[in-house]
């Protein structure tokens, strides 16, 4: 199989998903004010809430982000971003239910970035919640899966870089909750657990994106291959 245009572009997206979101991320966190912003004490919806105040029970602490609006815009585009580079790479990184079912637990994943912006943790908490579970739990277990697809697989070509990105992520989904920092903080332990799949995609798109064509013709499937 080719990686056509449709292909090259959701690759594209992939690369431009990574950017966006630490760029956000970075100018949101610098427009805070006493405090400011630690991205080893403060979890990442830090930045989305909407609202100045005490937040949480569990860690209590002082929030107020002025740039908000700028970061749940960025988590949307995000989501739109890997969700666009998953449907528009879908055929292209191999067939199989190994394949198919890490694409679908990764496209979950991108939901759970989605529901993170349209809802901060101070708006609804039971929703921002879930989509934290989608992004730390069924993504970064897809993320392994994704790592055991087969070699005759495009996505199976890079599995090391895959495997070392969801073992990163479970670590650090593990760590996170279970309130361990390990030196990074808890809020360093929480981006552990949820960079490695935007990074994984923009590495994985680079590498996509570089591929020339025709190159992906031995990926076929074994029972294309036989006969």
């Amino acid at each position: 199989m080719n990686l056509n245009r449709t292909g090259r572009i959701g690759a594209l997206c992939w690369v431009a998903a990574v950017p966006i979101f630490l760029a956000a991320s970075l100018i949101t966190g610098l427009r805070w004010r006493d405090p400011s912003y630690s991205w080893a004490t403060n979890n990442i919806s830090d930045l989305g809430n909407v609202h100045c105040g005490v937040w949480d029970t569990t860690r209590p602490r002082y929030v107020c982000s002025p740039g908000h609006p700028l970061m749940n815009a960025a988590l949307l585009l995000t989501a739109v971003l890997l969700a666009a580079g998953l449907l528009l790479t879908w055929r292209t990184l191999g067939r199989g239910g190994v394949v198919r079912s890490a694409q679908t637990l990764l496209l979950l994943d991108t939901g759970g970035y989605a529901l993170a912006g349209l809802y901060p943790a101070d708006v609804d908490e039971n929703l921002h919640v879930l989509g934290a579970f989608l992004i730390m739990g069924l993504g970064n277990l897809g993320l392994l899966l994704a790592a055991l697809a087969p070699r005759t697989t495009l996505l199976g070509r890079w599995r090391r870089l895959t495997l070392a990105a969801g073992l990163t992520a479970l670590a650090g989904a593990v760590l996170f909750f279970a309130q361990q920092g390990v030196g990074l903080g808890l809020g360093g332990m929480e981006r552990v657990a949820v960079l490695p799949f935007p990074l994984w995609a923009c590495c994985l798109g680079v590498l996509l994106a570089e591929t020339p064509k025709g190159s992906t013709q031995n990926s076929r499937s074994p029972e294309t291959t036989a006969r």
